[in-house]
């Protein structure tokens, strides 16, 4: 029995126990470890990088993992290309060479069998090698004890020699600085950006979120099977998209009556008007997700429409920054005058005021303590004045926990921070909390958003030269 024992523990150690090496996409580089964690967090799995782990390196080797872990992450991620079980690895080829010597032999046996066929792939960050030199790195792994055939249209088992030259591009070495030697597992989802792009996408407007950031923020916020997803600024329904990619049942609410019908001018080059089926189910229908569309109605984030208990599994928005679309609210400073008592209301539009920044950030707060679930996430964009940006200006909740800060730079001066935070208690009714959340200068809104407006467009006329600004920061998505 103890002898059996130990085989078992053996075993379980052998497809626990290995290192795993992703390959991860040289671009939203900020974004990419959160998204990895998270993907994580799904499993109940920890983050345990090797220990010389660079967040900037496009390679990242993960300890204490199972090859469905892994296979799971690859399932979803659009951050990381491609992931290998790890043979060897070392700064040069004698390195590596006795790193492959050391693995053992019955982990690499089940794939090398005479009766199987195989091909190994070079692929080398940051620099381009003629098929010559390739074809001598592959022979320099003769050593490995290979017995099936070449098959490099459908083998069995993929392999891959990656080499790391560094991320300038302006001093590339002659020799890598570090290489890798692995057993493909699988890809990542990087083909649903191309898929789900927003110059193919049925519905849009000018600020439709990027296909690749939405299923960033999916990710971010743990966004799984049979979840509810609400998004309070919903516009034309980005964000539901790729929540719907994961299985996600998804609702939204936006002030702006012409998005929420799909109504009024078009957004695109050569069309004036949209046409009678551009909406955000039509979204949805395009990529076959309808069954899980809940509805979107016409709603002011600041009004409370919904009963005051946990609803949602995850609330994931891109508010209004007042760039390209305004920040605003129903209301008025002025004294409403009553309509008349037979007025039927069918042409009514709602007064409306500015809503500042400050105010749309703290009620979002507010509004994702009460609604989300214990553990549920809320995920959001914030607009950034990069030459005053201090960790104080990321609003603060006492029952939210901030998760991760990551930022996507538009120009030197603007940038938008993408914040993560998850619900760690509920919210308290009793007057001493309350008290201390007015009280408390973390949980107090940053005033200092609501200048922002002012800034950008600041900034904007101080630039010299022909440069022209990147796409403006603006959301609603």
């Amino acid at each position: 029995m103890y002898l059996q024992s130990r085989s078992n523990m053996a075993l379980q150690c052998s497809r626990t126990c290995r290192q795993y090496l992703l390959h991860l996409a040289h671009d939203n580089i900020d974004f990419r470890l959160p998204e990895i964690k998270a993907l994580l967090s799904i499993q109940g799995k920890p983050f345990d990088p090797s220990e010389n782990f660079k967040e900037t390196s496009p390679f990242l080797r993960l300890n204490g993992l199972s090859e469905d872990n892994i296979r799971n992450i690859m399932a979803r991620t659009v951050c990381a290309k491609s992931a290998f079980e790890l043979w060897g690895h070392g700064k040069t080829t004698d390195e590596l060479k006795s790193s492959l010597l050391k693995y053992p032999s019955e982990r690499m046996l089940p794939f090398l069998q005479e009766e199987s066929t195989y091909k190994i792939n070079v692929y080398t960050f940051n620099k381009t090698l003629v098929f010559k030199d390739r074809i001598k790195k592959i022979d320099a792994l003769d050593f490995l004890p290979f017995q099936g055939k070449v098959n490099l249209k459908d083998p069995d088992h993929v392999f891959c020699l990656l080499e790391d030259y560094g991320t300038d591009p302006n001093n590339i070495p002659e020799e890598p600085f570090y290489r890798y030697f692995g057993r493909w597992i699988a890809d990542g989802q990087r083909d649903l950006i191309r898929s789900h792009s927003v110059k193919k996408r049925h519905f849009i407007g000018n600020t439709s979120m990027d296909a690749g950031l939405s299923f960033i923020m999916a990710n971010h916020a743990r966004v799984k099977e049979h979840d509810l997803v609400y998004d309070p600024f919903v516009g034309t329904g980005s964000l539901l998209v790729a929540c719907c990619q994961f299985g996600a049942y998804v609702c939204g609410t936006d002030i702006d009556y012409n998005t929420i019908h799909g109504a009024g001018k078009s957004s695109r080059t050569n069309q004036k008007w949209r046409g009678p089926d551009e909406n955000i189910r039509a979204n949805l229908r395009q990529y076959g997700t309808e069954r899980q569309y809940v509805d979107v109605l016409i709603s002011d984030a600041s009004k409370a429409i919904w009963r005051r208990e946990a609803l949602f599994d995850a609330i994931i928005t891109d508010p209004p920054y007042g760039i390209r679309e305004s920040t605003r609210r129903t209301g008025s400073h002025k004294d409403i005058i009553k309509p008349p008592e037979d007025f039927c209301g069918e042409s009514h539009v709602p007064v409306s005021m500015e809503y500042r920044l400050s105010d749309i950030f703290s009620d979002l707060l507010n509004f994702a303590a009460h609604h989300l679930v214990m553990g549920g996430r809320l995920v959001y964009w914030l607009p950034i004045y990069r030459p005053e940006y201090c960790e104080e200006m990321i609003p603060l909740h006492p029952c939210l926990s901030l998760i991760s800060n990551c930022e996507q730079v538009f120009s030197t001066h603007t940038s938008r921070r993408l914040i993560t935070m998850e619900k760690k208690k509920e919210p308290e009714v009793c007057e001493e909390d309350a008290l201390a959340c007015l009280t408390d200068p973390r949980y107090g809104p940053y005033q200092g958003l609501d200048s922002f407006r002012e800034k950008y467009f600041s900034g904007l006329t101080k630039r010299s030269g022909p440069e022209e600004p990147r796409t403006p920061p603006d959301g609603r998505e």
